[in-house]
C-alpha cells in the first residue's frame, strides 16, 4: 500500500495506490492536471514556486518525492520515465 500525497502548504492526501506502478501514474496525473491549471491561469502563485508530492509507504515513511514546475510554453510531458515503470528504455 502506497499513499500519494501534495505536500505543498498545506499538505494533504491525495490518493492512496495498491502498487508503486500505480502510485507513480496518480503523481503524473496530479502534475498534468496542475499543468492543465497553470495553462488556464488557476492558481498562478503556487504554479511559480511548483507543486511538492511525495509517494509514502505504509509507515508514512517517504519512499520518492517530486517537485513539479509547470512549464506552459509546451504541452504537458510525462514526468514519470519508462526505467520508473520497470521498462527498458527500447
Amino acid at each position: 500500500m502506497f499513499e500519494i500525497w501534495e505536500t505543498s502548504e498545506p499538505a494533504r492526501l491525495i490518493s492512496d495506490a495498491g502498487s508503486l506502478k500505480v502510485a507513480l501514474e496518480k503523481v503524473d496525473t496530479m502534475c498534468r492536471l496542475r499543468h492543465d491549471q497553470a495553462v488556464a491561469h488557476i492558481g498562478e502563485a503556487a504554479a511559480e514556486e511548483g507543486y511538492h508530492f511525495e509517494i509514502r509507504d505504509r509507515d508514512g515513511r517517504a519512499l520518492a518525492r517530486l517537485t513539479y514546475v509547470p512549464d506552459t510554453t509546451r504541452a504537458y510531458q510525462s514526468v514519470v520515465v519508462e526505467e520508473l515503470h520497470g521498462g527498458d528504455g527500447t
